[in-house]
């Protein structure tokens, strides 16, 4: 029976279409590119892919991942901790044998670093190994030198290799968790929080020989066969439950701090555990719990905190608790709260002691001006355990492991299960002001003073957290003395007053926000959005303030103040570069608040008053995110997490969608950074260049269309401001006017993104 030529020529184009989406390899010059879903690598028997993961609404990894198992297991990631957009970025084999990831404005943003000779290809091994191959078949590269999380049958750990957990179940940033060979040539895990490390299996209260463990094999090397054994050079050794040549596996450094082993079930896509190390109960892992949080069994392990302490994250136990109180150091007014059959591990002074009383331990606490806290284990021995300063008043940085009551002590073996009598308690010496308030409320303070202490010194704490995440909570007080009572006024807009000030030995920008209405807590929980952007053309906030009424922003101070104060003056000095490197600097700080962000920014604001120049004319966007502190009062609307629906912004710089009552995107700041270019290259302002044009031009009403009809008719050099004639560079010019022109258009539809902006402006001409 004949086929039919259609039915053939269908077969052979879904035939096409299917090689196009599993890659067996990539060759120089080719690209994965982050739209193309179906562009990813295929290992030859389909067992593994590597492509574009999606690890937030915009954000991508570039990853390897198990095929078949269910929401594709992730084993490998290049750039986890910086992840790109969903927009233009790419993976490309260069010519020159480098294989590399760039984000959506073309940044490097990971790299093999490899320049081989030519002949070089990119291949996915059935191993799970990402490898690049030079023309004798040699592998110059893999991603088995260079492991996630995730161990995989074949693949060497070795000395200069680590497994690192995910920050947290759900996300793929590194955690504080590793797996890897210690100095001492020995596997361990180990926890590695912000400000101190800690082994926490095999236990140190014995030896690595008592664990069957050698120190004297320096070679560090281990590895997990296709049979489910692994073997180290230490004499770690162990084998999945299901032992044999067959199913899928991989050693995984999990979230909670737990190395498990797993066999995938191909029937259902689903992961066995087929292997744990014995000995390490969730609640006996280092940091678990966070800063003074308690791990308990309920039956699973559950985080929570001491009587007077609060969850920083419900959802998260792992980021601690905070007193809801103040701390004090004060001997005379100390009490310590009792907590028993419990352990804050790896903060233990070296005032260790042994054979001494109850009463002589907690002495010994409260006259030492570094102790928190101490704990005392009631097994006969006297042991006395003094916590460090450190703990608490840097309690924001630091991970307490806090375990049940069947955990040891670091010196003695004192487990419950051995014997009723080997309790211990850790008394933490930081209720001495919810005493002194009660001593306070006993004297005559009123209940309603009562409750503002309570609701100021829980807010003291949410500061706290946010110097953790590398801005500062500061209180109005500071800010009223760094600026001389708020005298110095540089600028004035919208959103508030700015105030040169000096804090912390360097130079600010204080901006007191007027008419916020959000509540303290709803207002940090927006700054900290704000505080955590961070890109070389934003405008870095360094701190805040929110005490009740006062609402106040702590920025970096740039001396050459905002672009308007230069451009539109007469004796303002920018040349043709200058003005050029400003509108790019400015295109890609826009570019990554819209495209790079793992949280999305729309501006609505774009005008040359809220671009800064340093020292060195570089631009830096400033009052990015306004439109989330202020929602309230302009009632604005987010509209399905894309836009927003009022009028929000300057006249003249406000796209005709505003006037329309349309939903806003990010295509409205391309809008406006099309005006601001649009200035750059006038010299004058929109509204003054508008009024100039519209006596010309009767039927003009719009920037974009006037100056279009000006340079048909006169000629480009009719617009440009008359300083940069001189510098003739005729092509630049026609390039920054024709960007403009087309981000300025009344359809935004027919507006560029700002990633192809920065694009446009970065094209070599011909």
């Amino acid at each position: 029976m004949e086929v039919p030529k259609f039915l053939i020529i269908l077969l052979l184009a879904a035939t096409i279409a299917s090689s196009e989406a599993r890659l067996s390899s990539l060759r120089q010059g080719s690209s994965l590119k982050v739209e193309e879903e179906s562009d990813f690598l295929v290992s030859p028997n389909g067992t593994f892919s590597s492509g574009f993961y999606k690890v937030d609404t915009n954000a991508s990894c570039y990853s390897i991942w198990f095929t078949n198992s269910v929401n594709k297991t992730v084993v490998w990631m290049a750039n986890r901790d910086k992840p790109v957009s969903r927009r233009v970025s790419k993976l490309t084999l260069h010519r020159n044998g480098n294989l590399v990831l760039t984000d959506g404005v073309g940044s490097i943003v990971w790299s093999t670093n490899t320049f081989p000779d030519a002949g070089v290809e990119a291949q996915l091994l059935e191993t799970g190994n990402l490898v690049l191959i030079n023309q004798e078949k040699m592998i110059i590269w893999q991603s088995f030198d260079s492991p996630t999380d995730t161990l995989l049958p074949s693949q060497r750990l070795v000395k200069n290799t680590t497994l690192v957990s995910v920050r947290s179940q759900g996300t793929y940033l590194s955690g504080f968790y590793n797996f890897r060979f210690y100095d001492n040539n020995v596997l361990y895990l180990i926890y590695s929080g912000p400000l101190f490390s800690s082994v926490y299996f095999p236990k140190q209260d014995k030896t690595v020989f008592d664990f069957k463990r050698t120190p004297y094999n320096s070679s560090k090397v281990a590895i997990l066969d296709e049979a489910g054994q692994f073997i180290s050079s230490d004499d770690f050794m162990f084998n999945a439950s299901d032992y044999g040549i067959g199913p899928k596996r991989r050693l995984t450094m999990d979230y909670d701090g737990i190395l498990r082993l797993y066999s995938l079930d191909e029937s259902t896509g689903l992961w066995e555990m087929s292997w744990l190390p014995d000995g390490v109960d969730a609640c006996l892992v280092h940091g678990l719990c966070g800063a003074y949080g308690i791990c308990t069994y309920k039956p699973q392990p559950t985080c929570s905190c001491p009587y007077g302490f609060s969850l920083n994250d419900s959802s998260d136990g792992s980021k601690g608790c905070s007193p809801l109180f103040n701390l004090s150091n004060d001997a005379t007014k100390s009490d310590f709260m009792v907590l028993p059959n419990t352990d804050y591990y790896g903060y233990d002074m070296e005032t260790y002691a042994s054979g001494i009383s109850f009463r002589a331990c907690r002495n010994a606490c409260l006259t030492d001006s570094r102790c928190k806290g101490f704990g005392y284990a009631l097994d006969g021995k006297g042991q006395c355990f003094l916590s460090k300063d450190e703990v608490i008043t840097k309690l924001e940085t630091y991970d307490l492991n806090c375990s049940a009551a069947q955990v040891s002590l670091k010196t003695g073996d004192l487990e419950v299960e051995k014997s009723n009598k080997n309790r211990y308690m850790v008394y933490l010496v930081g209720f001495v002001s919810s005493f002194a308030i009660i001593e306070a409320i006993c004297i005559g303070l009123t209940w309603w003073y009562a409750f503002r202490k309570h609701a100021h010194e829980e807010f003291v704490n949410m500061g706290d957290i946010a110097l953790a995440m590398g801005f500062k909570r500061f209180t109005y007080a500071e800010l009223k003395r760094a600026t001389n009572g708020f005298k110095q006024e540089v600028g004035k807009g919208g959103f508030g007053t700015v105030y040169k000030g000096v804090l912390d030995e360097r130079v600010v920008a204080v901006k007191r926000l007027d008419g916020i209405l959000q509540g303290d807590a709803e207002f940090w929980a927006e700054v900290s959005v704000i505080g955590n952007i961070n890109h070389r053309n934003l405008v870095k906030l360094w701190g805040f303030c929110a005490d009740n009424k006062h609402k106040l922003l702590v920025y970096e101070y740039l001396e050459n103040g905002s672009l308007d104060k230069i451009l539109f003056t007469s004796d303002g000095e920018l040349g043709l570069e200058q003005r050029y490197n400003i509108a790019l600097g400015t295109a890609k700080g826009l570019s990554y608040l819209h495209e790079e962000c793992l949280e999305w920014v729309l501006h609505c604001d774009v005008k040359p008053q809220n671009i800064l120049l340093d020292d060195h004319l570089e631009p830096k966007v400033a009052d990015f995110g306004m439109s989330k502190l202020f929602k309230d009062i302009h009632g604005i609307r987010d509209i399905d997490g894309m836009g927003f629906s009022k009028v929000w912004g300057t006249r003249g710089y406000m796209a005709p969608e505003w006037m329309m009552n349309l939903k806003i995107d990010a295509k409205a700041d391309v809008y406006s950074y099309g005006i601001v270019l649009l200035e750059l290259l006038s010299g004058k302002s929109a509204s003054i260049l508008i009024s100039a044009l519209a006596k010309e031009y009767i039927e003009c009403n719009q920037l974009a269309r006037c100056v279009t009809e000006k340079i048909r008719k006169e000629g480009l050099e009719e617009v440009i401001d008359p300083r940069l004639l001189p510098e003739s560079d005729n092509k630049k010019l026609e390039r920054l006017m024709k960007v403009g022109l087309l981000c300025a258009q009344d359809d935004r539809s027919a507006r560029p993104a700002m990633s192809k902006v920065v694009e446009l402006l970065l094209e070599k001409d011909e």
